[in-house]
This record gives C-alpha cells, structure tokens and sequence, in this order.
C-alpha cells in the first residue's frame, strides 16, 4: 500500500508540473509580428541565399538564430510584459560564435535605426567586404538604449564617424575597427560619459584630436592606432585616470609625448610607436607609472640615451624602443629589474659600449633584436640562452660585436650568431705576475728565493 501511495504522489507531481509549465508557455510573451519581419528583413539583407523564414518560421525570441537575443521588458505603470530584440550580431566568428554569415554584397538595412528600440548591441565582423555600403541617416529616435556598437574589419562600410557616432548616453562600448570610416572626432564624443572603450583603429580618419577627454572617467581603452591623426596628443589624455590601454601607434602625432600620462597609475598598455615626436628623449615620467607591462614608442626619433629609469618597473613584458636615434650604452639595470621581459626590441639605433651580461640572465626573455648599432666586445650569453630565444635572437649589422667560436656553432639554430665575426682568443695570463692577496704574495716571495739561490750558486762558480 505504501509503495502504490508513493506512485501515486510521484504522478500528481508530473501532472501538476506539466500544467504549471503548460500554462507558462501559454503565458510567455512573444515578439511582436512587426518586430519579427524586421528581424527577417534585416537576415535577409545581410545573406538573402538563407532562407531564414523557413529555417526559423516560430517566435524569434523562443527559438532564434545565433546573434539574435531578446529580453523582457515590464511597463511600470501596467505590469504588461513585453519581449523585445536587444542584441542582433552578424559575421561568423567561429563555431563558437557562429553568428549569421555574411555574404559578398551584404547591405546594411534602415530598420536596424526604426525597427529595435530596445536594442543595446550592434555587431558587424566582416560583412561589408566588397559592395560599398554607407552609413545610413540615423534618426534622433534611435539609441536611448544602445550599450555597444562594433564594425571590425568591413572596410566598403564608408561614412563619417560623426555619422555613426551620435548622442547614444548609454554607450559603453564603440568599436570601429578596419573600416572605411573617415573624418575627425566629433565634440560630442566627450559626452558620452558612460564609454568605457573607444577604439577607432585602421580607419581613414584625421585631423587633430581636440576634443575634451576629461569627462571620460570610465574609460579603460583609448585606441586610435593606424590613422592619420595629427597635431599634438592633448594633455587632457592624463585625466583618464581609469585607462588601462592607450594606443596612438601609426599616426602623425607631433610635438613632445604629454607629461600629463603620468597620472595614468593604472595604465597597463602603452603604444606610441611610429609618429612623429620630436627630439625630447625617452620620457622620464614612465617611472612612475608602475602597472606598465607593454610599452612602445619605435619609428619615433626621440634621440638621447635610454634612462636609468626601470627599478620600479619590474611588471614591463615587452619594450619596442627601435628606430628611435638613441645613443650611449644599454643599460645593464635593465637585465637587473626587468625580471618578467618577454620581448626586447633595440635595434636600428645609435648604441654602442657592450652588451651588458645581465640581459642573458633574464629567464623569460624570448625575443631580443639589437640589429644595426654600433655595439661591440663578446656576446655575452650562454649557450643555454641562445638556444632558447633561437632564431629571435638578433644581433647582425655591429660590426665591433663578436662571438666566441663554441657559441657561434652552438644550437641557436636560425639566430645571427652565424653571422657575426669570430672573437680572437685570449691572452693566458702568467700566475706568478698577478700580486695581490696571500697567494700571490707567497708566489712572489718564492720566486725571489729562487732567484738569490741560484745568483749565489753561480757567485761560488
């Protein structure tokens, strides 16, 4: 009786769970038809060879493609819920993101700025590659809502970045990367005070970059890298005191790299390579920027000597300082501190003296190229460390710079050792001329012993 008692209880259970969950379904709100054909309209644009009508014929928020996300949203005053598009991503990435393909002459559809009110992410990777498309008007109704906005790598998307940069209070992130976007940067970009990350890499944009950063306190990455920016970098920059990346690299930028990076504590990623900073040497601010772990400033002739500037700089991984006109010798603090280096990037300047030792001691080191100085004596490393950073390791075009012969043919198979000239052997010292401390005394006192012994033999003679 007991076990057909439990039957019974276990029945009633599925029975009440299957209505409950019944009822739910029945209850659950479901994208409004007009939102659901923007969403079809909008696919349809982006590869109009899927049939994505018949591939995803039932409510779009219960059963949607990858890149389609909804979520509920409840009316204050009525306590209706409503489902609506929040994030619509296109471009297979990977099979982890298997967002919808994109195919050669994509469009970009209007309804992306009427149809989604509610939408907080635009993604778009690799889908405006050869039809040029751009930028449609966006209407002032759009992006009260809108968190993110992401183009990489659509270079026929073409328009002004004021175009698409509009007054959306709610963006964090803005990612125009490898586009056809062009212009300055609008004022009103210094509103948007909730960015956290604004990268506008590999773009055609130019003019100075005057606009006030200073209300920006979230930021965290700032990258403008491979445009042509030009002017001075604006000390407003030092009060994005939350900056973890900031990348300028392969602009025009002039004038003295701003003292006022300083008060960037926090700053991990520091890339100002191949602009053109005058004659100011290597800035001695950066000591005192303790989180550094990346820092470049190549293709820039800043000139002057490396500083003694690395005690506090133990966290750096890699340093590009090539092409920079620098002079004088390289410091050996820098094999003394910078424990964790990675990369080590000196070459094509003016440095002479030798190599220090402490260089090969670094056990993390990988990759060091002091091609095309004027360095010189022998190559300090073991065989141990040019077998480990092998072919990276580079060292051609210092003519005063030799290695010993068990090292050139050692297993640094690929490296530059093979190339550079055959240090002579040393000279073998003569232990008894060395003086100094008790041994060479006791050595010095018996050879003028031996030498009074055998004058006063020949004297008998």
């Amino acid at each position: 009786m007991a076990a057909l008692s439990i039957l019974k209880l276990v029945f009633f259970c599925t029975l009440m769970f299957t209505v409950v969950t019944i009822s739910l379904q029945q209850e659950q709100p479901v994208l409004n038809s007009a939102e659901q054909d923007s969403v079809y309209q909008v696919l349809s644009s982006i590869n109009s060879a899927i049939p994505w009508r018949t591939l995803f014929p039932d409510d779009l928020c219960s059963y949607p493609p990858h890149g389609v996300v909804c979520d509920y949203f409840t009316d204050p005053a009525t306590n209706n819920v409503t489902v609506h598009i929040t994030e619509l991503s296109f471009g297979y990435v990977s099979d982890y993101t298997a967002n919808p393909p994109c195919s050669p002459n994509s469009t970009f559809s209007p309804l992306f700025f009427t149809s989604f009110k509610h939408l907080r992410k635009l993604f778009f990777y690799q889908c405006f590659t050869e039809t040029q498309v751009f930028v449609p008007e966006i209407p002032t109704t759009f992006g009260s809502s809108l968190e993110q906005l992401v183009f990489i790598n659509n270079p026929a998307f073409v328009g002004p970045l004021s175009g698409i940069i509009r007054n959306f209070t709610s963006l964090r992130r803005v990612v125009l990367t490898g586009n056809g976007i062009y212009g300055s940067i609008p004022d009103g970009i210094g509103d948007l005070v909730n960015l956290e990350e604004i990268t506008l890499s590999r773009n055609k944009l130019s003019g100075q970059v005057s606009v006030s950063l200073s209300k920006l306190k979230k930021l965290k990455v700032f990258d403008l890298s491979g445009n042509n920016f030009g002017g001075n970098v604006p000390c407003s920059v030092g009060n994005l005191t939350q900056l973890l990346k900031l990348d300028l690299s392969s602009n025009g930028f002039s004038g003295k790299i701003p003292g006022s990076l300083s008060n960037l504590q926090g700053l991990e990623f520091l890339d100002l390579s191949f602009n053109r900073f005058g004659n100011f040497g290597i800035p001695l601010f950066l000591a005192d920027m303790p989180r550094l772990k990346e820092l470049y400033l190549s293709g820039n002739l800043l000139g002057g000597e490396i500083p003694e500037i690395w005690e506090k700089l133990g966290g750096i991984l890699g340093i590009g300082f090539s092409g920079m006109g620098l002079v004088g010798g390289i410091p050996a603090s820098m094999g003394v501190h910078l424990r964790n280096l990675f990369y080590l990037g000196l070459d094509n300047n003016k440095l002479e003296g030798k190599v220090p030792e402490e260089i090969g001691f670094l056990k993390f080191l990988r990759e060091i190229n002091l091609e095309n100085n004027n360095l010189s004596g022998r190559v300090p490393f073991s065989s141990k460390f040019t077998a480990k950073v092998g072919e990276k390791l580079r060292l051609k075009g210092n003519p005063e710079l030799c290695v010993d012969e068990k090292l050139s043919h050692g297993k640094s198979i690929g490296s530059s050792l093979g190339k550079l000239k055959k240090c002579s052997k040393p000279d073998i010292p003569i232990p008894v001329l060395f003086i100094g401390g008790s041994n060479a005394g006791l050595l010095s006192s018996s050879f003028h012993v031996m030498l009074l012994f055998w004058g006063f033999l020949i004297v008998l003679v």
